[in-house]
């Protein structure tokens, strides 16, 4: 009996704070419920079923623009690795000696320039 009447002054406290921490979860509940109508996210029931399916024109429309975008973007993803095959095939297919190649190719048309007086 000694240890409730040293907490009955403080069950006041407790009772308003988890009154206090019941309002908030609510409130936080709503706010989240609030945005996900505003932003247009489908609505969640209890177990995580649907409540409020999008199925309207704009909802279909978007899905039909990111489809093509999505299309697109994988068209690109595509004509990238492409580039980059060449780049590798560059690279490790004695592409070093490309630099050499080419300053040889260089001296050569210098020579015949300074051959021909021009350079």
């Amino acid at each position: 009996m000694g240890e409730f009447n040293a907490i009955l002054p403080y069950v006041g406290w407790i009772i308003a704070g988890a009154f206090t921490l019941g309002a908030a979860g609510i409130a936080v509940s709503f706010q989240t419920t609030r945005m996900k109508i505003k932003n247009g996210y489908p609505l969640e029931g209890m177990w995580g079923q649907s409540l409020k399916p999008g199925s309207d024109k704009q909802t279909a429309e978007r899905v039909v623009l990111l489809t093509q975008e999505n299309a697109q973007l994988r068209a690109e993803l595509g004509a990238i690795k492409d580039r980059l095959a060449n780049v590798e095939r560059i690279v490790t297919d004695g592409g070093y000696h490309l630099g050499a190649e080419i300053d040889a190719l260089r001296d050569r048309a210098l020579t015949s320039l300074k051959d021909k007086g021009e350079a």
